[in-house]
């Protein structure tokens, strides 16, 4: 079995892209949100689980803010979403 490793924009290049940062219920899952993060033309780039990422990004004391969650995203994102 093949691993392929996931490999990240840079922040910088992230910022040149990434539009949009939407809250948003998926589709698929019932009671499930989605954070959706779309580009300049409003084509989804990729999506992430709403409530790892509020784990994932937390502030060591609780929930974490719109700039950390934004930060987090923005640090994640594939570097195949430039092909989009």
């Amino acid at each position: 079995m093949s691993e392929d490793k996931i490999t990240f924009l840079s922040y910088e290049e992230a910022v040149k892209i990434v539009a949009a940062i939407q809250e948003e219920e998926d589709i698929h899952q019932q009671d499930r949100r989605i954070l959706t993060v779309y580009n300049y033309d409003d084509k989804e780039i990729c999506w992430f689980d709403f409530d790892e990422v509020m784990r994932d990004a937390g502030a060591e004391n609780g929930k974490p803010s719109q700039s950390e969650v934004q930060d987090y995203i923005m640090r994640r994102i594939p570097d195949w979403a430039n092909e989009i």
